[in-house]
């Protein structure tokens, strides 16, 4: 089917240009086209990077999905072919705006269409440079920006002193929550599939074996906990990195290694994130914490940094701890294992991270108000 049979006479649309579909971005493809439900807009989804798939159509929850099919080396420099296939489907339906996700979907959205854009920016730093500055405010008229936490949003803010505040606001990443939930096993099965004692009380950490995620201090933290915590008690690591070595010969150093699991790459993690009694987050600075949401939809205590996004997240002060604080992590492993630190997980995703309550926010934003005028369309 070609773009033009697709395309309704009369029909508004939003284009949504992402870089890619690899890890968490497929959601985020799913995330933002779930906030045109009930309005007169289709949605078209594009993706730079990645293979045509199926099951990727499918995940996008759009009405239509286009693969561009670049090779990460394709898409260097200049980006002028890109340009010009962008320009392409701009000019292909009736768009009446852009939802482009991290800066070079952005700056390709911005070169390739007279289209207003929404920037939603998933790192920190993607301002830092004066070149990327001196483009965001060439462009300011029909540039919004969404970061996925405050932080991110104010790191956006700091670059772009220039900017008003609110073309720069915070949308949090989100999760359809039943859906999820339906996916997530039972305790049991859970820790059967990923090879765990049934009776044991578990510590789970996901995430790349990277420097980013300080693995290190979580397992400095448990070994300085373990000696306080129920008998039998595991650290379960699931994830895959460069840092695997290293990160087996620190456990081995700090005599913990034989109540510490290395689980590997594990397909659909989130799945049984049942099978731990806690949830404990290193990382340096995530802007986010999408892991977080997945981890609290199964109604599993949470443990964080006190950095980045996390604490937005978690929302319980006693459930976070200074990045590399390996004491005051196992001051708060031990607090874990007497008891639940705060509410259940699950009420607090109901409560500020599901696609409604992202729906009502971005509609009421003043810079998605301001294209809505603009372009003469809006919610139903």
């Amino acid at each position: 089917m070609t773009m033009s049979e697709v395309a309704g006479a009369g029909q508004s649309w939003v284009l949504q240009f992402c870089h890619g579909y690899d890890g968490p971005f497929l959601d985020c493809a799913r995330q933002y086209a779930a906030l045109f439900v009930g309005t007169p807009y289709k949605v078209c989804t594009v993706y730079l990077t990645g293979k045509p798939s199926a099951a990727v159509e499918q995940g996008s929850a759009s009405d239509e999905v286009i693969f561009l099919d670049y090779s990460s080396r394709e898409v260097r420099g200049l980006k002028l072919k890109a340009i010009g296939d962008l320009k392409r489907i701009a000019a292909s339906r009736d768009f009446k705006l852009c939802i482009a996700h991290r800066f070079k979907p952005i700056y390709i959205a911005l070169l390739g269409s007279q289209l207003p854009v929404i920037g939603v920016h998933h790192a920190f730093g993607d301002y830092k440079r004066r070149t990327r500055q001196l483009f965001a405010n060439f462009f300011r008229k029909r540039l919004a920006l969404l970061g996925v936490s405050n932080a991110v949003r104010d790191d956006m803010r700091a670059c772009l002193p220039s900017w008003a505040p609110e073309r720069i606001e915070t949308l949090y990443n989100r999760i359809d929550i039943a859906a999820v939930q339906a996916e997530q096993v039972s305790r049991e099965a859970a820790r059967e599939h990923l090879e765990l004692p049934q009776d044991a009380w578990v510590v789970g950490n996901v995430g790349r074996l990277h420097p980013d995620k300080d693995q290190a201090t979580l397992l400095k933290g448990f070994a300085q906990a373990l000696p306080q915590l129920p008998a039998g008690s595991l650290l379960a690591i699931m994830g895959s990195g460069r840092l695997e070595a290293p990160l087996k010969t620190l456990a081995h150093e700090l005599g913990v290694d034989a109540s510490v699991r290395f689980l590997g790459q594990v397909a659909d993690g989130r799945n049984y994130f049942k099978a731990f009694d806690v949830f404990a987050l290193t990382s340096d600075h995530e802007p986010f914490g999408m892991v977080l949401l997945e981890a609290m939809a199964a109604d599993v205590q949470v443990l964080a940094t006190d950095c980045g996004g996390a604490p937005e997240v978690v929302g319980e002060s006693g459930a976070l701890f200074a990045l590399g604080d390996h004491t005051v992590l196992a001051a708060r492993l031990r607090a874990a294992a007497a008891g639940p630190l705060g509410p259940l997980g699950a009420e607090r995703v109901q409560a500020g991270f599901t696609d409604e309550i992202a729906r009502e926010r971005f509609w009421s934003w003043p810079g998605v108000s301001r294209i809505v005028q603009e372009n003469g369309n809006g919610q139903s």
